[in-house]
């Protein structure tokens, strides 16, 4: 297939698209700007190999992104739960989080300095789609999330997953042999980043959102690099929901369940939503040019600062839960698999226990983001759910509107893809409230226009 992932034709092509593509350079343009170059790119055989490909490859990237999920959830349990009483201790002592950090610190420090590729994006500078991922960077990238993740950093698996996703893929296609596979991978390590991603989302179109969104997508090919991302993603889905049934482990996909029922939005709650994301576009910008000055100060001497950053975020992790008593669990991590439970218990948390959850949360994700590697996506999700909790404490707030409002607005500050907060926001809540989503927009949209008005360096 002779377009880049950007939607940009390389002039000169071969078999099944040539023509339509020489025509486009012969007339100086290297965009599919019209549909009928589009479709006549859609109709090529070349396009037809292309999806059978993106078919194929969505299979092995599937399997590969829940089994780095599974795994990452075994060491989590192992290292916080079981190697505690391995190694003769009774009971996991309080400060057990600290020694954990130190050598994730350690281990992430060794595969950003040491193997190619500084193991994946920076994620304060954001949830970024990079595109193709060199084969030789996938080992950097798999250790240094892996240390991020099971160690207890609070960052996600989201950009680790996609970076994986892209470079197995570019890798699978580059030993295919022929004349396409080259003008082939992006489209193809694109495919092999919506299968993995929709492996955590548990949806092809929450993966294709958040892909097209990060991205920039659009236009004439827009339709074109989808198709078979989607098509990866379908058919990996069958994948990793057939493991997650054979396995027992679930799918590990993000879910809040037990909550009350929402029946409509009151004009009170939509006038709520606008502080709601004036709120979360502060708390957001706060977090990020916190992580983005940390970033610079650990870049100086990686080695040494990065295992600093993890007794940090440790530190964070013991105060909150000796001045409360609840699970250092509640700082740590992405938050992926305890947004549930926490949910769940939200009656035990006074409003005091909550605004010191949201100190020390929001401090150890700063300080992940400048130092480990992982995505943005679910401290915020935590962060957002924890503060709509907060919310539910004014008088007349139902605990479903604040928890979509704080949500919404929160992923839309973090990640400035305001259709993604939107989308991700509805689908945790809206299975069965679906009168919550006006709620989830103003909020969303809010906090995405204060970010934009806010942050003067991003323009």
């Amino acid at each position: 297939m002779n377009y880049r992932q950007d939607g940009q034709l390389n002039c000169g092509g071969t078999a099944g698209a040539r023509r339509t593509d020489d025509r486009a350079c012969r007339r100086g343009r290297t965009q599919l700007s019209t549909p009928a170059e589009a479709i006549a790119l859609l109709r090529s055989r070349a396009y037809l190999r292309l999806l059978l490909v993106a078919a194929g490859i969505g299979l092995p990237v599937s399997a590969l992104a829940w089994g780095f999920l599974a795994l990452v959830g075994k060491l989590q349990r192992w290292l916080f739960t079981s190697l505690p009483a391995s190694v003769g201790l009774r009971q996991v002592p309080f400060w057990w989080p600290f020694p954990l950090l130190l050598a994730g610190g350690l281990a992430v420090a060794a595969a950003i300095t040491f193997l190619p590729g500084t193991g994946g994006h920076e994620p304060a500078e954001g949830f970024k789609a990079r595109g193709a991922v060199a084969p030789r960077e996938v080992p950097g990238v798999f250790l240094a999330a892996l240390a991020t993740l099971s160690f207890g950093a609070v960052l996600g698996p989201e950009a680790p997953l996609l970076a994986l996703g892209s470079g197995v893929a570019a890798w699978a296609i580059s030993r295919a042999r022929g004349e396409g596979s080259d003008r082939a991978k992006a489209v193809i390590a694109t495919a092999g980043s919506f299968a993995a991603i929709s492996t955590l989302l548990g949806s092809p179109l929450s993966g294709a959102f958040l892909l097209m969104e990060a991205a920039g997508i659009g236009g004439a090919a827009m339709e074109l690099v989808l198709v078979p991302g989607l098509l990866a993603a379908g058919v990996g889905a069958l994948v990793f929901t057939g493991l997650g049934h054979w396995s027992g482990l679930g799918t590990f996909s993000l879910a809040i369940g037990r909550l009350p029922p929402f029946t409509r939005p009151s004009l009170e709650e939509i006038g709520l939503a606008l502080p709601v994301g004036l709120a979360a576009a502060v708390a957001a910008l706060t977090i990020r040019r916190v992580a983005l000055c940390l970033r610079d100060i650990t870049a100086r001497r990686r080695l040494i600062l990065t295992p600093v950053a993890g007794l940090l975020v440790a530190g964070f992790a013991v105060l909150f839960s000796q001045l409360t008593g609840k699970s250092v669990a509640n700082v740590l991590f992405s938050g992926q698999t305890q947004i549930g439970p926490f949910v769940a218990d939200r009656a035990s948390f006074g409003l005091g226990v909550l605004v010191l959850l949201l100190l020390c949360k929001a401090a150890a994700y700063a300080i992940s983001l400048s130092s480990f590697r992982g995505g943005p996506i679910f401290p915020a999700v935590f962060i957002g759910a924890a503060g709509g909790v907060m919310l539910s404490h004014l008088p007349g707030v139902p605990v479903v509107a604040g928890i979509a409002m704080g949500m919404g607005a929160m992923i839309a500050a973090m990640l400035r893809l305001p259709m993604t907060a939107v989308l991700v926001a509805a689908l945790l809540l809206s299975r069965r409230d679906i009168a919550v989503v006006p709620l989830i927009i103003v909020a969303a949209v809010t906090a995405y226009i204060a970010v934009g008005w806010l942050d003067r360096s991003a323009g």
